[in-house]
């Protein structure tokens, strides 16, 4: 189609769910560059929200897709899937885990989890059905994952929503525990909060509502959508943390940009499903599960990870650099890369995001003042250093 075509269709028959798109007619990407069918190039500083963690058009990602098409793509849950018992394996052996279900996507991930939770309860003859979130979390766009964010924005469009939902502050231990009641069932908490502006939890605050949990009957979700898969250095955010959760759950970077995602949850929370509790048509299918068995050989290999700790490093320290230089800036945060700026209360960030696509730079405005960066593990140091250079410019105009 014709760059004028692509526009038109989406206008007559596209659903206005993400108001004005960005002029970029994605055509093909390479390493953390993506190239538009108008001849322009972008450094990509998002990867997909996460996504495309290992980079584009990973030469040995691209071989095992291949090579799994053309053996069989879907194939019914009803029957043995090999590359399913190889992903499945493989996550178990390098976490904290003894079981997992696999779904489509993040929010199927959590809504299995808020099940699970659910049935798990049930079945030990407790009336525990409530989970407590963060404030500024997000968890998902289904009914009860979308009740679950402590965001307002995301949920007041959808009033009335499901029962069974709190929302304190994030890293407030005291307030968590003065919200804990006796049908409190689940904590569900981000690591790393993602849209809510790139919060990393504390120690202390984690360390302290496993032990909550552990002396209340309570289990603990970590939701590891965006901030699990390497992006934060370790393949998981908790093992930064040294606290298990009882249930994870993944998406985004899991398939490298096939939709995939997962719960993985401790054998005597996930004994509690029983056969017809939860299904799925398409989740754990041959060709997600494959796409995910070759992204974690690719982050498991020697020295992998190391370039996510090496670049978070010097990505943050530039940042720091330049918010020293800068009275527009406020602060940064985050962890591996998983990244955030905080600008000034009279700088707008998603002007800023538009100027620096402009400049061919893709990041993403989270809050009013907040820029997020998710790079894929592939970014070098020229990479950030042109970036830095580029919103020093801008900023100073």
């Amino acid at each position: 189609m014709e760059i004028a075509e692509i526009i038109q269709s989406d206008k007559e028959h596209f659903m206005t769910v993400y108001g004005g798109r960005y002029p970029l007619y994605a055509e093909k990407a390479e390493g953390i560059k993506i190239y538009s069918k108008d001849g322009k190039v972008y450094r990509d500083f998002l990867s997909g929200i996460g996504v495309n963690s290992i980079g584009y058009s990973n030469q040995r990602f691209k071989e095992a897709l291949k090579d799994q098409i053309d053996k069989i793509i879907h194939c019914s849950n009803f029957y043995y899937i090999e590359p399913q018992a190889e992903l499945q394996k493989k996550l178990c052996d390098n976490s904290a885990f003894d079981r997992v279900f696999f779904a489509n996507s993040g929010s199927e991930a959590n809504e299995g989890a808020l099940k699970l939770v659910r049935k798990y309860f049930r079945k030990k003859g407790k009336k525990k059905y409530e989970t407590i979130t963060a404030d500024r979390s997000f968890h998902g766009r289904t009914m009860s994952t979308v009740t679950a964010t402590g965001q307002d924005k995301y949920k007041k469009p959808f009033a009335p929503l499901p029962v069974g939902f709190k929302t304190v502050p994030f890293n407030d231990l005291e307030a968590l525990k003065n919200a804990v009641g006796e049908k409190t069932g689940a904590i569900m908490l981000e690591p790393i909060q993602g849209e809510g502006g790139i919060y990393p939890a504390k120690q202390e605050y984690l360390a302290g509502v496993r032990e909550l949990c552990d002396e209340k009957d309570i289990l603990l979700i970590f939701d590891e959508v965006q901030c699990g898969m390497g992006r934060s250095g370790e393949l998981f955010a908790y093992q930064h943390y040294g606290v298990e959760p009882d249930i994870i759950t993944l998406a985004k970077a899991l398939g490298g940009g096939v939709p995939i995602g997962a719960f993985l949850a401790k054998e005597e929370v996930a004994a509690a499903f029983e056969p017809g509790d939860h299904g799925t048509t398409f989740g754990g299918n041959p060709l997600a599960t494959r796409a995910a068995s070759e992204v974690l050989d690719i982050m498991l290999a020697d020295g992998y990870l190391d370039n996510v700790k090496k670049m978070g490093e010097y990505f943050i320290a530039e940042l720091d650099k330049l918010i020293e230089r800068s009275d527009n800036l406020v602060e940064s945060r985050g962890m591996g890369l998983m990244l955030a700026l905080e600008l000034a209360e009279d700088l707008s960030a998603k002007e800023l995001t538009q100027l620096l696509f402009e400049r061919g730079f893709l990041v993403n405005a989270v809050k009013d003042h907040t820029l997020r960066f998710l790079p894929p593990f592939v970014l070098g140091k020229e990479d950030i250093d042109l970036l830095i250079e580029n919103i020093e410019e801008i900023i100073n105009f």
